[in-house]
Formats: C-alpha cells, sequence, structure tokens
C-alpha cells in the first residue's frame, strides 16, 4: 500500500500473509466426471490487506476400474460369450457396479459386437436419475479344437452349406 514498515515481520517479510499447506475435506457428488473441478467458496488463498479469502478448485482425477468404462453418464461392459450361446441364444449374467449381478438374454444368432443396454445400471447424476450400463458382445473363438469339437463343426459346416459370406464385398466393384 505504499509503506515501508519500519520493522518487517520475519516470516512474512511484510507481505502480510504467510503461505501455509492444510487439508481441506472435499465431497465428491456421485457421477463427477474425470477433469471437472469442484468449487470450494472461500476455502483458497488469504486476500490482500485482510480482504476476504478467495476460492480453492479441485479438480478431481478419476481412477479407471479394473471392469467397467464410461462414456457420458453410461457403464460399459465387455461380456465375453460363447460361440453357442450367440449362436443358440442364452441368457447370462453380468456384473452391475453396485454389485448384483443381472441378467441378460441374448437373441439366437447375436451377432459379435451388439451392444445391450440395461437401463438404470449407470453413473448416478445430480438430479437423481441413473445412466445406463452398455453391454457389448464379445463372441469368443477357441484358439484349439478336440477331435470331437473338431467334427461337430465340420458337421455344422455342411448342414448349413458353403456361401462365401464375402461374396458381396466382390460384387461391389
Amino acid at each position: 500500500d505504499g509503506r515501508i514498515p519500519e520493522t518487517p515481520c520475519s516470516e512474512c517479510d511484510g507481505a502480510g500473509m504467510v503461505a501455509e499447506q492444510r487439508k481441506v475435506a472435499v465431497d465428491i457428488p456421485p457421477g463427477i466426471a474425470d477433469g471437472q473441478r469442484i468449487r470450494l467458496k472461500g476455502r483458497g488463498g488469504a486476500g490482500e490487506n485482510g480482504g476476504a479469502p478467495g476460492d480453492l478448485y479441485v479438480i478431481v482425477h478419476v481412477r479407471a476400474h479394473k471392469v467397467f468404462g464410461r462414456k457420458g453418464d453410461n457403464l460399459t461392459l465387455t461380456a465375453p460369450v460363447t460361440f453357442q450361446e450367440a449362436a443358440l441364444g442364452a441368457e447370462i449374467e453380468v456384473p452391475t457396479l453396485n454389485g448384483a449381478p443381472v441378467k441378460l438374454r441374448l437373441s439366437p444368432g447375436t451377432p459379435n459386437g451388439r451392444t445391450l443396454r440395461v437401463r438404470g445400471k449407470g453413473v448416478s447424476k445430480r438430479d437423481g436419475n441413473k445412466g445406463d450400463l452398455l453391454v457389448t458382445v464379445d463372441v469368443l473363438v477357441p484358439s484349439a479344437l478336440n477331435d470331437e469339437a473338431r467334427a461337430a463343426l465340420n458337421s455344422y459346416a455342411e448342414a448349413v452349406g458353403s456361401a462365401n459370406p464375402r461374396a458381396k464385398l466382390f460384387a461391389a466393384g
């Protein structure tokens, strides 16, 4: 303020403020996204010349989950299924974030990559509603077959015929 102190404080060197660290408890609301900030009004640094303290901004970093991904308010999950479950149809169980599994019905002929929606099993929103759980089907192909399984697949191939599934790729040219 234009005055020079006669005997400056040894801690603040006449600045009128001392830097110090402190712990602050922060309530993290449900459904917060990575990179969002939370404003704590009046919890920041001290104001100059006895002014009001500023605001403290906390930037939230959400750690990745081992099983679930996130797309907005929706949770994502990849569920491995066997070829026979996808081809014949099945009822499978998948986990949810709260721990209680849900059952999904796969229709016969479910293709690899199909995404199924479980309403209300996603991330909590500020308005109290929840996003959805999006489950993507991942059809597993066996890496090794025993003789019996190989014979069964050969019988299947003979039963359905030998139409080339890539034929229309060449017909478009």
